[in-house]
């Protein structure tokens, strides 16, 4: 959504950011600058590759704790079952509630591990003939678990292993006399895991940070090759551009993740080098949404096939580019502005708005270019050009990925608090919760099944954790029953094809089905349960007859969705917190982050030297708006959807609000010096903005009419028109400031009227008497352009008119047929071999083919005649572009390819 007065202005690039001391070659991480591999779609999926370290540690951890406790039993002469409970529990509690990155951290919550288990296992063995207190206290031990919760990692690991020493009772009967000896079995099995972990699964941040920036540039490959799809004229536009928005929301997380991950432990090296990263990848990321907004708006009008052929060509050259050579962007820029320029100009608003977009692209491609430089650059050396203010976190991750429904809902909850015994009410909701709905779901359970009656606390227990709403409580309840089903079927089959008799098996399937699961749980739960049904099935195996196997799983599946729907129940009435209200929490965060960007932008302008991170405050406009969508997107996607078109106009608002937050962000970090009258109207423009804000926000906590939307567009309209500055980049990015600022209010203001809020416009404040900013500025050269990356209209011409007059210059060889094989050598002076990518795009922007070169030689079928342009992409040469001539058909062509030096 914007206005007219700011469409030339969105997305408009930044300049280019300090440069570092490194240079680009020898300093690009390899992890992150490096060839393209088959594996990347694995880092696109799963930025940092936490999935994969999730399922890996709960491989190792659960070999090595089955293997010791089983040896620890033989050694301490006890049941050989009962060593392997006790090491199986330390190895899946391990793997699933110690996820530390830091060695120390990680060895001080491993050995805390057996502590509290061995203190409660005692009690849980010397109550197992007391069935009645036994089961009162597995209620209460359920409920400290959740009040220990609000004491850290520490407090839920000692409440949850404390509950599963009085959970194993039921399983397994555990003679008193034997505790001492179990306690060994654990400390043991948890070193032996710790080891396991150290060695194995050393615990590696930076590398992870590493490996979530190569999931950006991933991202930033797909936003390209989506962009260049959708400018097909003979592709499914539509499919074409919901590719684009998703790779862009995932390129949109995956630099949310990077700055969480910049506040963890022993990540960055500095605060000035994060901050300069923050930066970097920031202005990367504006200026690939910038490419992908302006390419959905082309898609909307008649490209002509020049410029859309100029177009694909520069987006898979941006998408072929390797990371170390970015400044091969900066060609396939020009020659999208050259196209640009020589557009037929036409006598409608479409044609001009067209050319328009073109350009925004070519400058968002050299933006492009001078972000990925000096984000390559900056590698982990010390930059000479100091940020002006340390990093400073923006995005707390929870488990790793930026953080949903929670935030919103723990600030409900803190304000339940009030006078009195109000005052606990936020420390005792969720143990509350969770005490009722156990002690309801408990004796219906015993019930059921008197053996097996703790499936209905661990649906209790599942229901809770990790849950904000009600919404998100029905929606594992539905992965909990699917996966079960799933995972009987499975599992079933497996026990059939297994038999009775080989344990070895066995073992397998249960420490690969919770390894696979514990992969899959971040992306979806249901996964998990699959992987854990599967591997429960083969314990049961072992005790339980075949032709019963399949009651008792129904009795499991009853009493886990018996225990979710009591916990749910009791959550919605129980000190409730609901969806609505989160839903309003999250949206009063994101007007809240707002306030703070816009507050930051005058503090910027008034004060140059006042210590503001304005890419800092529009990440944190970013998190505000990933927490709303967690809320308001479909919470079980059906055929008849469960989300209203309110929300999806919510959602739509809040998106384009966040665009342009993003580039104001960008174009106003700036160093200027206001004349007084013009920083008196900056101030008051600032200050009416942020009463609105306020007037928003209260409407929003209150649900109640009334309040007034006080429109600034006209003042910041009124600034620019008395603003005289000299011409250069300053001047042009506090210009692209207000424009973005002005749109920001308009968007605002929609939200506001929809929200019942009164729409005035201000009044003019009086003109100055002189206005002007006093800082010039220096003129910002253009750079040369290195190289050809396309075949622009005189190139071509005088291509043609050699190929009229003499052919290509190589062997013809006639064929049948009325098309063309273009066979031809690649060849490269400073390598044996180099893998070759060639991409044929015709006169029209189609992509016809795209071919690898094999043993130095390459071969395209099928071309008809007509003008295309060869992209020859190598990751060890920088892309570029070549023009040929196929005008006789029936004749194959040969064409050489020459590669360019390396570096």
């Amino acid at each position: 959504m914007s206005t007219p007065a700011t469409t030339s202005a969105i997305d408009s690039p930044a300049p280019p950011p300090p440069t570092t001391s490194a240079a680009p070659g020898p300093h690009t991480p390899h992890r992150v600058g490096g060839p393209r591999h088959w594996w990347d779609w694995v880092l696109a999926t799963d930025p940092g590759l936490g999935h994969l370290q999730a399922g890996w540690r709960s491989l190792v951890s659960m070999v090595v704790a089955l293997a010791v406790g089983y040896g620890m039993a033989h050694a301490l002469d006890i049941p050989s079952i009962l060593g392997m409970m006790v090491g199986g529990m330390m190895g899946l509690m391990g793997a699933f509630a110690i996820a530390e990155n830091t060695p120390l951290r990680l060895a001080r919550a491993s050995l805390w591990m057996p502590i509290p288990f061995s203190a409660a296992l005692p009690l849980g063995a010397w109550l197992q003939p007391h069935r009645v207190l036994d089961l009162c206290l597995m209620v209460v031990m359920l409920t400290l678990a959740f009040f220990l919760v609000r004491f850290g990692p520490l407090g839920m690991l000692t409440g949850m292993m404390m509950f599963n020493a009085f959970l194993i009772g039921p399983i397994a009967v555990i003679p008193l006399d034997d505790c001492g000896r179990l306690f060994i079995v654990a400390l043991v099995t948890a070193a032996a895991v710790l080891v396991a972990r150290l060695v194995l699964c050393y615990p590696m941040p930076r590398e992870d940070l590493l490996r979530t920036q190569r999931a950006f540039v991933v991202e930033a490959r797909r936003v390209a090759d989506a962009a260049a799809t959708a400018l097909d004229p003979n592709a499914d536009q539509d499919v074409a551009i919901k590719r684009m928005r998703r790779a862009l929301r995932q390129l949109n997380v995956t630099t949310l993740t990077i700055d969480g991950r910049l506040a963890q432990p022993e990540v960055a090296a500095e605060p000035d080098t994060a901050e300069l990263l923050h930066q970097y990848l920031f202005d990367a990321e504006l200026a690939l949404q910038g490419i992908g907004h302006a390419v959905r708006e082309m898609t909307r009008r008649p490209v002509p096939s020049a410029l859309r052929e100029a177009m694909v060509v520069g987006l898979v050259i941006a998408r072929d580019t390797p990371l170390g050579r970015a400044d091969a962007l900066r060609p396939a820029a020009e020659l999208i502005r050259q196209e640009a320029a020589n557009a037929p100009e036409g006598t409608g608003s479409d044609e001009a708005e067209l050319r328009a977009l073109a350009r925004r692209v070519g400058d968002l491609l050299d933006a492009l270019a001078d972000s990925l430089a000096c984000w390559l650059q900056l590698g982990w050396n010390t930059p000479t050009a100091r940020a002006k203010v340390p990093f400073q976190p923006s995005v707390a991750l929870e488990r790793g990925l930026p953080p949903g429904t929670g935030p919103a809902a723990r600030r409900l909850a803190a304000a339940q608090g009030g006078r009195g015994w109000r005052r606990a009410v936020p420390y005792l909701r969720a143990p509350l919760q969770v005490g009722i709905a156990a002690a309801i779901t408990l004796p219906i359970a015993d019930a059921i099944n008197g053996r097996h009656f703790y499936w209905g606390l661990i649906g209790v227990m599942i229901t809770m954790f990790g849950t904000n709403t009600t919404h998100e409580r029905l929606r594992k309840l539905g992965h909990r029953a699917v996966g079960t089903v799933i995972g009987a079927v499975i599992g079933i089959a497996l026990v059939h094809l297994i038999g009775p008799g080989h344990i070895y098996w066995t073992l397998l399937v249960i420490v690969a089905g919770i390894s696979i699961g514990s992969w899959g749980i971040q992306r979806q739960y249901a996964y998990w349960v699959i992987g854990l049904v599967t591997a429960l099935v083969q314990l049961y195996g072992l005790t339980t007859q075949y032709s019963k196997m399949d009651w008792m799983l129904t009795q499991r599946l009853m009493e886990n969705v018996l225990g979710i729907v009591v916990a749910t129940i009791c959550a919605a009435l129980i000190f409730p917190v609901s969806t609505r209200k989160v839903a309003r929490e999250a949206e009063r965060g994101y007007l809240s982050a707002l306030e703070q960007l816009i507050t930051q932008v005058a503090e910027r302008w008034k004060s140059p030297e006042a210590p503001v991170r304005l890419r800092g405050a529009a990440r944190g406009v970013d998190a505000a708006l990933y927490q709303m969508q967690s809320v308001v997107r479909p919470l079980v996607r059906m055929p008849l959807g469960t989300r209203g078109r309110g929300g999806d106009n919510l959602l739509a608002l809040l998106g384009t609000a966040t665009r342009h937050a993003r580039a104001l962000a960008s174009s106003a970090d700036i160093d200027i010096d206001l004349a007084p009258q013009l920083r008196g109207r900056v101030e008051r423009i600032t200050e009416i903005f942020t009463s609105s804000l306020h007037a928003l926000d209260q409407q929003v906590a209150t649900g109640e009419r009334g309040g007034t939307w006080i429109r600034v567009s006209p003042l910041i309209r009124e600034l620019e028109s008395v603003l005289r500055a000299p011409a250069g980049p300053r001047a042009d990015r506090l210009r692209i400031a207000l424009c973005e600022l002005a749109a920001l209010d308009e968007v605002l203001a929609s939200l506001a009227d929809n929200r019942g809020l009164t729409i005035r416009t201000t009044a003019a404040a009086p003109s100055p008497v002189a206005a002007g900013v006093t800082s010039p500025d220096s003129p910002d050269p253009r750079m040369a352009l290195t190289g050809t990356p396309g075949a622009p209209p005189a190139l071509r011409k005088a291509a043609e008119a050699t190929s009229n007059g003499s052919g290509t210059g190589g062997t013809s060889v006639r064929t049948e047929s009325g098309t063309v094989t273009v066979r031809g050598a690649v060849r490269c002076a400073e390598h044996n071999r180099c893998e070759v990518w060639i991409t044929i795009v015709t006169d029209r922007g189609k992509r016809q083919a795209m071919v690898k070169a094999g043993n130095g030689s390459y071969a395209v079928n099928g071309l008809t005649p007509g003008g295309y342009t060869l992209i020859v992409s190598s990751s060890a040469h920088p892309p570029h572009a070549e023009f040929l001539l196929v005008d006789r058909p029936g004749r194959d062509l040969q064409h050489d390819i020459t590669l360019g030096p390396a570096s």
